[in-house]
């Protein structure tokens, strides 16, 4: 994934850093650092692509990559979004280690990991703030209500030994696909896209966050702690059961590149289309 989409990165990365560089005075500044250091940075991609699809009617315009600072903070807010909801998830499934390294309350301890959270938050609300577009300000808010209430079904879902695929998805679709569809959602937005584009970019974020997720959970269906591993003990174990779930996440990753034929052809498109190749991106 880095080679194909380095240009990106590299800036999505220099954003990032500057964004949280304005608070280079305060206490959480190192921790800040630490926590958003090492990430896929697949949720600010989605939404410089989104942005460049929409906007690229021909080649000859320039990329987001090149000339939009307002994409990067947006795209920047959407990571930390992103870091927050890590921060807590790892206290949540008790976490040691996050991206080879110890996980933020491991180093930090739980009193700094919340309050760490709590200031990310206030930095999400600055970033709105700069955007004055109040659309971007209410899709990151839906999205952090929506993860929310996933990570919360979640808990609740986890002691209750009737839990079905249905179950599952919900899940999926509130504390992930929320944030995929944010992030492509709001690069259309950025792009000025009508109803018809902003919505399939919107479905497709969707979409691919539900895909991304089940390929996560196959990756590590072993972890004992994970409601997909307990829909793996409920149906015995089965490799059938493994394969079916499979075969769902290529269902919904091929209906996220279906989205995307609603939208002009351009080299940013397929690199959309692209990214829900996830066996090959090795996400």
């Amino acid at each position: 994934m880095t080679g194909l989409f380095s240009q990106y990165l590299s800036k999505i990365d220099k954003a990032l850093i500057r964004e949280l560089d304005l608070y280079s005075w305060s206490e959480f500044y190192a921790p800040l650092r630490y926590a958003c250091d090492g990430g896929k940075r697949i949720r600010p991609l989605i939404l410089l692509l989104s942005a460049e699809s929409i906007k690229l009617v021909d080649e000859s315009q320039q990329n987001i990559a090149e000339n939009d600072d307002n994409a990067f903070m947006a795209a920047s807010a959407i990571e930390l979004l992103h870091t927050e909801s890590v921060i807590h998830d790892d206290i949540i499934d008790k976490e040691s280690t996050r991206r080879g390294k110890p996980s933020f309350h491991v180093k930090y301890g739980y009193n700094n990991s919340i309050l760490t959270a709590d200031f990310v938050l206030g930095i999400i609300l600055n970033i709105g703030s700069k955007l004055q577009n109040p659309l971007i300000s209410v899709e990151l808010s839906k999205a952090a209500i929506k993860m929310s209430e996933g990570e919360i079904m979640e808990i609740k879902l986890s002691k209750n030994s009737k839990i079905n695929e249905d179950d599952y998805i919900k899940v999926l679709e509130h504390k992930t696909a929320s944030l995929f569809e944010a992030s492509a959602k709001i690069g259309a937005i950025l792009s000025g896209g009508v109803e018809d584009q902003i919505h399939a970019m919107a479905t497709f974020g969707s979409l691919l966050g539900i895909a991304y997720q089940i390929h996560d959970d196959l990756m590590d269906w072993n972890n004992e702690d994970r409601l997909f591993n307990l829909l793996v003990k409920k149906n015995g174990h089965s490799r059938e059961f493994v394969d079916s779930m499979e075969d769902l996440y290529l269902s919904y990753s091929s209906k996220a590149k279906n989205e995307l034929r609603k939208v002009m052809d351009s080299t940013s498109k397929k690199y959309l289309e692209r990214l829900t190749d996830l066996n090959s991106l090795k996400l």
